[in-house]
């Protein structure tokens, strides 16, 4: 069968996201997207091969030639219209981070539990060869029993207009970029943190335009999750150290704009890299139709995603911050 795609909103991240992947699998249409107002859907359907334009977002979750939905909206509206389209029978391939809070998160999940219809965030790095790779030597005790591990995502953003610095729609530096840093460390360890503490620099009252965290994992294990937007050169990296050694992941939430997984065990050193054409948003495309299709496994299933928000919640507490609001369920029981 083939997927049938429908977008909600224009955003910047879909054509890196979803349009260039789906052009190259053959499950995939296209189908539809809405935006704000007629105009702006009708030149993103031109300017990139989606099929229809349409009018609103309901319209597009009335279609009945849209089986799954695609949802890149600011954070703040990421649980309510998954909920919308999920209630409304499509598929949902919902942005990072989940929903603006804990809370939210589990309304949310508990709004579509029972549905026959796949809820995915979209965590694209966790499909990726680079990550599967590091977390398998880790399951498999390469470098013997962990005692540290750290994550940090940093990204230029200095435009202080930009969503991301917006308290109404959710924005933060842990909203937008700590929630991978979270993620990969709950992922590689395979456990749930506490968060020790936290240190925020920041925009305004309420924003972290930078924030670091200190978990404490079961079995000993001390953490770091860091991010900022604020930083004159970016970075994605993972370190865990261990009794045996060491494992060292760059690039890792988009490896494909470069990428190396550095091992050391009991002193030698090997280095590895994946190949560039092998891209996370088509990792993830490719889990996301056969969980459709076939009811293949859903790596970032709703669990998942309440425990990340759960620590982005506990980081803001402990930084002395508020925890995103909601604000979007307006017309949602």
């Amino acid at each position: 069968m083939t997927v049938r795609i429908g977008i909600l909103g224009a955003a910047g991240i879909t054509p890196s996201a979803l349009i260039e992947p789906a052009k190259a699998n053959p499950d995939v249409e296209l189908a539809a997207v809405a935006a704000r107002n007629r105009a702006r859907a009708e030149e993103f359907a031109a300017e990139h091969g989606v099929a229809r334009a349409l009018d609103s977002y309901d319209d597009l979750l009335a279609s009945p030639d849209v089986d799954a939905v695609y949802i890149p909206l600011p954070n703040s509206a990421h649980a309510v219209w998954m909920v919308k389209a999920a209630r409304a029978g499509k598929h949902v391939l919902v942005e990072k981070p989940y929903a603006s809070n804990e809370e939210e998160a589990r309304r949310a999940a508990d709004a579509v539990a029972g549905l026959p219809v796949v809820v995915m965030e979209a965590f694209h790095y966790r499909h990726h060869p680079l990550f599967l790779r590091a977390k398998q030597l880790l399951d498999d005790g390469a470098i013997g029993d962990v005692t540290t591990a750290s994550a940090v995502f940093d990204v230029h953003v200095p435009d202080r207009g930009n969503i991301r610095y917006n308290w109404d729609l959710a924005g933060g530096a842990t909203m937008d970029l700590g929630c991978y840093s979270i993620h990969a460390l709950r992922t590689l360890l395979g456990a749930e943190p506490t968060v020790v503490s936290a240190e925020a620099r920041l925009f305004g009252s309420h924003i972290d335009e930078a924030l670091t965290a200190r978990l404490d994992f079961p079995g000993g294990v001390s953490a770091i999750a860091s991010s900022s937007l604020l930083e004159d050169v970016s970075c994605q990296t993972i370190r865990v150290e261990g009794t045996r050694g060491s494992l060292v992941v760059e690039g890792f939430v988009k490896p494909q704009e470069g990428n190396s997984l550095t091992l050391t065990v009991d002193g030698d050193t090997t280095t590895e890299e994946i190949a560039s054409d092998v891209t996370s948003y088509g990792e993830q495309l490719t889990a996301f139709v056969a969980a459709v299709e076939a009811g293949g496994p859903n790596l970032v299933g709703a669990a998942d995603s309440i425990a990340t928000m759960a620590v982005i919640d506990a980081c803001y507490r402990a930084a002395g911050l508020p925890v995103r609001r909601t604000v979007a369920w307006e017309g949602v029981a």
